[in-house]
């Protein structure tokens, strides 16, 4: 009897023990779950660049690169050349059009040929000589008609040949006016307009020639080169990408919850992990909604909302040389 007595009591024991634990174990419970401060919430995202794509208007052959992948550049200085015997012989066709314009327009300029305007004169002379025969003639049939020597119809036939001598003089004398004016005004603006017509042709063709060496827009570093030496490029084909050296930016995804602490404007800190784990300060400029395909759907009923997706894009404000386009950059709420 007093050994169930004393097992009672080590139960009861026991179990007060327990209660104690447990009551303990609640105790930190709550008070952790009160007083444990919150993980931050992170959103990652990553580094944005400018890439310039480089072509030409020079369709061709590739002949040779003066860079490589990887390397930097300055404004100017030249990438490739681009070699189009094609080109070249339309430059050689244009020329010789233009060279055949302008012959053109210095023989009108010089004027009708001397020797055509002493033919005109000659023409001239020998026609006015005609009609003084042929007015002398007309003069006696007319004296001898009034004498009633002659008939009247000698004497018209007199008369019709001395008009005609008169009408053959003014062709002369309108030929030799003509021969001496030259060409006319609108024969002149003619052979000027061929002239600019070929000269225009002949600077499209160089125009297109000066893409046979393609130089670097602005300063960067060469990203990507798509052809091989020796290899075709038709007109606009990209021949390599230019990563622009001083235009970086970082860009991430957030639900629109977070947008009152992202707002336009607003300096935030940011950590590049490949830099260091360097905390770098980045300016918010753009905010866009990125459409029902990036809206997040609430999963209740009740209580709950969809809630849409932002992109944000922020430029460090000062300059960070190491910062390359692709690195993963990280923002703790």
């Amino acid at each position: 009897m007093e050994l169930n007595k004393e097992q009672q009591s080590e139960n009861r024991s026991l179990m007060t023990v327990m209660g104690i634990v447990v009551l303990a174990v609640i105790a930190i419970a709550i008070i952790g779950f009160v007083f444990m401060n919150k993980p931050p919430e992170i959103i990652e995202g990553q580094a944005e660049g400018t890439t310039v794509r480089i072509s030409g208007k020079l369709p061709g052959r590739v002949m040779e690169f003066y860079v490589r992948e990887g390397d930097t550049v300055a404004p100017g200085d030249t990438l490739v050349r681009i070699h189009s015997a094609v080109v070249e012989a339309q430059l050689t066709e244009a020329e010789a059009m233009q060279t055949v314009a302008r012959a053109q327009d210095r023989k009108i300029d010089a004027g009708t040929r001397s020797q055509i305007v002493q033919a005109a004169a000659d023409m001239l002379a020998q026609a006015r000589a005609a009609e003084s025969i042929a007015q002398k003639t007309y003069q006696r049939m007319q004296n001898l008609y009034s004498q009633g020597v002659i008939s009247e119809q000698k004497r018209d036939e007199a008369k019709a040949a001395y008009d005609a001598a008169v009408a053959a003089r003014g062709a002369a004398q309108s030929q030799l006016s003509l021969a001496r004016a030259g060409a006319q005004k609108e024969d002149k603006q003619s052979a000027a307009a061929m002239v600019e017509a070929a000269g225009g042709g002949v600077s499209q063709v160089q125009a297109l020639l000066a893409d046979s060496y393609l130089t670097a827009p602005a300063a960067g570093t060469i990203d990507q080169i798509y052809p091989e030496p020796g290899e075709l490029v038709a007109t606009g084909a990209p021949i390599m990408n230019l990563l622009k050296a001083d235009d970086r930016w970082i860009t991430f995804n957030v639900r629109e919850e977070l947008l009152p602490e992202l707002t336009m404007g607003k300096t935030i800190s940011v950590m590049v992990p490949a830099l260091g784990k360097k905390d770098i300060d980045v300016s918010i400029y753009y905010i866009r909604d990125m459409g029902s395909y990036a809206t997040w759907q609430a999963t209740k009923s009740t209580g709950d909302w969809d809630s849409r997706t932002f992109q944000i894009k922020a430029r460090p404000t000062e300059k960070i040389p190491d910062l390359r386009p692709g690195m993963t950059v990280v923002y703790k709420k």
